[in-house]
């Protein structure tokens, strides 16, 4: 392995591909570069030198300004750069259209669930669905019951409750938000059936809920109120078995790669997510958005600094604008809580090699690769257009995550440098932007991508590995989240809990 890396021609640093030591020298081009003290793999190092209040230069773009002189050979941080990010700005849409270099619909398919309805699944899976927090005890109960009862849960992959915290005490956004969001989850072609499980007092009321949800198969989705019944654990057994009957026949069939949904999120990011993992994502997004399947990019406060780029990719004026509403209306929401725009990235990305929020954002928005941005949705609304759309949902790992599988993606790709364990309601397959982690790892991640920095590795033949094993993951092959039963939905809260 190399000792650093340019990344852009334009670029005014370099970047530490290994622990480096003071007094180490570097050729750069020609030009030696003595390292002026111990810098860690994923940092920055200034390659000439940049005088106070000079951009500095990544990915060939602004991460930020000098707050000093930085000599040749520095270490480029957090203490001698700040961002130059501020409030809400004004766009002009100058598209950049580039095109898509991959073969369009190669016939590949997965094996999936094909439901009633149209919609396309990867799991078969049980679900409880909790109206309001209070009951998921006994959503658990329940699931004990059954499962101790008919011992092989087959042709079920799992019975999970999606435990969550809200649905009472709520207002206005906030009552609304939680309401879709569940809503949206009974909904998921990810679950075979579900049990709907109120309490019977909450404010996200069983027959509202049940009215907002329309037309839905009787026989596999069922609702119980708690306080309407003697015994609910014993009634709930009943609906569940009710469910299972209806279900045990499914089978998986061929499911063209079209239908293929993914959602496209990083956290724990360090210095070599903008150069192996984020990338690698680009590469897959515009690889399957060419055979008509359907990606999704979140995380707003991640975009702002790359903004423009994506911008750019807006495949019209009328979705320019959207995307120019969901960074500006996401920067508001920032500044009525009297909160900066720029306060990320967290320790741990500062700890991996992240200096400012434009350095992050910059490596973030590459999982979008170069297709045209088709759509941009609000939070809590679902897939309508095939293709590349853009989310609001906040950094927030879990938040974002659930909202992904909100929307409807089957599916969510998940870079780290850092590494995480959790795991969204559908399978969130966790990709590595370094060995180290791989290896330390195991039992979090799934796919290495840090291979990319070795000698001699193509990154074509990392990305057919990719396709290959996102397919048996499609198809049925568990990832560590699963396998570790590690399973979350959040959702987003900003206003007033009564």
């Amino acid at each position: 392995m190399k000792n650093f890396l340019k990344i852009n021609e334009k670029d005014n640093i370099i970047l530490a591909l290994r622990d480096l030591k003071k007094d180490e020298t570097l050729d750069v081009n020609g030009d030696t570069i003595n390292v002026k003290e111990d810098i860690p793999r994923g940092h920055k190092i200034a390659l000439k030198k940049i005088m106070k209040n000079e951009i500095i230069i990544k990915y060939g773009f602004p991460i930020g300004h000098a707050l000093t002189a930085i000599a040749p050979g520095e270490h480029v941080h957090t203490h001698n750069t700040k961002t130059n990010l501020s409030g809400t700005q004004d766009y002009q849409y100058s598209p950049k259209h580039s095109t898509n270099p991959y073969i369009k619909d190669e016939k590949r398919t997965f094996k999936g669930y094909r439901r009633e309805n149209g919609n396309v699944g990867i799991r078969n899976e049980l679900w409880i669905v909790p109206t309001v927090g209070c009951v998921n005890g006994i959503a658990e109960k329940m699931i004990k019951r059954f499962e101790k009862y008919v011992g092989d849960i087959s042709p079920f992959d799992n019975v999970l409750v999606l435990k969550h915290n809200y649905g009472c005490s709520q207002l206005g956004d906030d009552h609304e938000n939680t309401k879709q969001i569940l809503l949206n989850a009974v909904n998921h072609p990810n679950a075979g059936g579900v049990l709907v499980l109120g309490l019977g007092c909450e404010n996200n009321e069983l027959p509202e809920f049940k009215k907002a949800l329309g037309n839905v198969n009787e026989g596999r989705v069922k609702f119980l109120i708690s306080q309407a019944v003697t015994d609910e654990i014993e009634e709930g057994f009943k609906l569940l078995l009710e469910i299972y009957e209806n279900a045990k026949n499914d089978k998986r069939g061929e499911i063209p790669l079209s239908e293929l949904k993914v959602g496209l999120k990083c956290g724990g990011s360090d210095g070599f997510s903008g150069i192996t993992a984020n990338p690698l994502l680009g590469r897959f997004s515009d690889y399957l958005n060419a055979q008509g399947g359907t990606t999704v990019l979140t995380e707003v406060p991640e975009m702002f600094g790359a903004e423009t780029i994506l911008m750019e990719q807006a495949t019209n004026e009328e979705v320019f604008h959207k995307v120019v509403c969901l960074i500006n209306d996401f920067k508001e929401y920032f500044l009525q809580y009297n909160q900066p725009v720029y306060e990320n990235p967290s320790p741990g990305n500062k700890a991996g090699g992240i200096t400012t929020l434009e350095d992050k954002s910059l490596g973030c928005t590459q999982k979008a690769g170069s297709s045209q941005i088709v759509d941009v949705l609000k939070y809590g609304e679902v897939l309508k257009t095939n293709g590349l759309n853009l989310l609001s949902a906040p950094g927030n790992d879990l938040i974002s995550s659930s909202a992904l599988a909100a929307a409807g993606c089957q599916l969510v790709l998940f870079t780290t440098g850092r590494g995480t364990p959790f795991g969204s309601f559908v399978p969130t397959l966790k990709v590595s932007t370094n060995t180290q982690i791989y290896e330390a790892k195991p039992h979090w991640i799934d796919f290495n991508a840090g291979t990319l920095l070795e000698e001699g590795v193509s990154s074509e033949q990392v990305l057919n590995d990719f396709i290959d094993y996102i397919i048996r993951v499609a198809s049925g092959e568990f990832v560590n989240n699963e396998k570790n039963d590690f399973r979350e939905i959040a959702i987003f809260k900003s206003g007033v809990t009564l």
